[in-house]
């Protein structure tokens, strides 16, 4: 009898030990469901730069503000303003991936408040609101009313409501302010820094690590406050904010890469796509003003031996014939916040406030720094100011800084350009910046299809995407 209980019990315990097995079997142990704070920063941080300030938005309106011709598939129906312009599968990847990336800042924050797991990592808080507020901005500055309040509750509330612009940048200040009040204090002794796993600023020591994202955070200060100047012109602190912002270009939120295990989004689009010809009305606005960066945006489609522009709103749709940038290369970083937008910022509220001499400082700064963003030299943009820039400022103050600025961010900043040419529109301004091609402009950018189909609230506001060339976002005149 005893020799059958023991028989039962060791199958009982196979049975057990097999079970536990089978528990095991299928679990990946590279993927953890839980990782330090720190790790989910890096992501976002990566992700902020290669999908949101530098992906298919950028792209898109590359396109619509002439710094590229669209010349073969997306990008040519984007030029002729064909069917992806309305539809909402156009940016539906990179809606879910700004989305994503919201939502590991927001599991960040979470952690790191008082009370969560990480609390009195005061740094990475607000380097993670930071970054918050740089995704929320972007996201509705293109797209207007979105999901907010209400979002980023999954199994919670399926069918997120839209909350208005107008709140949305009520959030994103009181995020910056939070940040630059987290970023000075001291973090937890018995807590790891985010070090290295901040891909920006992680090679300087834990102080300047922070001053720099205290610094970060006032220079989207003062774009925001600049981007809300329609419904509330307030140059006097758009000129505070920058300058409490970076004090030279080695300051600025700048993401690099390494051109190997990371590369340039616009190079690795070139590679890919090749979706890309070198725009005429960009030419042109560099020939007539003798501009030296001329021989540096542009070169002949490899092997043609021939530099073709293509004429905006009217390419042929063919690849291999028009020219390229120059400026393509792996390694050329991502500008999410340059040290050179802030000065033009800057230049435009000082013009505005009749502080012409202090304007045309910053401009000249601004000058310089976009030339060294190129590998001009400060004595070339020197000489380029004196007998370019500062006649045309004398005529026409506003349409010399934005022209300035729409040519110093030529390829990686050029979301800036698309933000400031609303904004002139609300003004009454944007014949200050000329555009060649005839067609619809579109005025925003449709809402993700997979909110679209799943969310009635965001479905009710795309409605048929016509209002994508019909309805300005709400800081450049619109209601939603």
């Amino acid at each position: 009898m005893k020799k059958w209980i023991y028989i039962f019990c060791a199958a009982g315990l196979l049975t057990a030990c097999t079970d536990d097995v089978m528990d095991r079997l299928n679990r990946n142990e590279n993927d953890p469901e839980d990782v330090p704070s720190r790790y989910l920063f890096t992501d976002a941080e990566t992700s902020s730069a290669v999908n949101l300030v530098s992906g298919d938005f950028a792209f898109y309106t590359a396109v619509y503000m002439e710094q590229q011709a669209g010349i073969f598939n997306q990008m040519y129906n984007a030029e002729m303003r064909l069917a992806d312009v309305y539809s909402a599968a156009t940016f539906n990847n990179a809606w879910g991936s700004t989305y994503r990336n919201l939502r590991a800042l927001k599991i960040i924050r979470e952690r790191c408040a008082p009370g969560g797991a990480e609390a009195g990592s005061n740094h990475l808080l607000g380097m993670a609101q930071v970054l918050t507020a740089l995704n929320l901005a972007t996201l509705t500055d293109l797209m207007g009313d979105i999901p907010w309040s209400e979002a980023l509750q999954p199994g919670v509330v399926y069918q997120p409501k839209l909350d208005s612009q107008e709140s949305i940048y009520q959030n994103i200040f009181s995020l910056l302010d939070d940040a630059i009040a987290n970023l000075k204090s001291d973090d937890l002794a018995t807590l790891t820094p985010v070090g290295h796993q901040d891909l920006i600023y992680g090679q300087y020591d834990t102080d300047r690590q922070a001053e720099l994202w205290i610094k970060a955070a006032y220079g989207l200060k003062a774009r925001y406050t600049l981007r809300l100047s329609y419904r509330e012109p307030r140059y006097d602190r758009v000129i505070d904010y920058a300058d409490s912002a970076f004090v030279d270009a080695g300051e600025q939120l700048a993401y690099p890469y390494d051109g190997s295990t990371s590369i340039n989004p616009f190079y690795a689009f070139y590679l890919n796509r090749r979706y890309f010809g070198a725009s005429e009305s960009l030419h042109q606005k560099l020939v007539e003003r003798n501009d030296p960066r001329e021989a540096l945006f542009f070169k002949a489609y490899p092997g043609t031996g021939k530099l073709v522009f293509a004429p905006n709103g009217s390419p042929e749709q063919r690849q291999g014939y028009y020219g390229i940038s120059g400026l393509l290369s792996p390694t050329r970083p991502t500008l999410l916040l340059s040290y050179h937008e802030l000065q033009f910022v800057k230049a435009e509220a000082q013009t505005r406030l009749g502080q012409t001499g202090d304007a045309i400082g910053s401009l000249y700064n601004a000058v310089v720094a976009a030339f060294a963003q190129v590998g001009l030299s400060a004595s070339e943009a020197n000489d380029y100011f004196q007998n370019v820039v500062l006649p045309r400022f004398e005529a026409d103050p506003i349409g010399e800084i934005i022209n300035q600025k729409y040519l110093a961010c030529y390829e990686g900043e050029v979301l800036e350009t698309y933000h400031d040419y609303r904004r002139l529109q609300a003004l009454g301004e944007a014949d200050v910046l000329s555009l060649d091609n005839p067609l619809p402009f579109p005025l925003r950018l449709p809402y993700g299809n997979s909110d679209v189909v799943s969310n009635e609230h965001v479905a009710q506001a795309y409605g048929n995407g016509d209002y994508v060339t019909t309805e300005p976002v709400w800081w450049a005149g619109g209601n939603r």
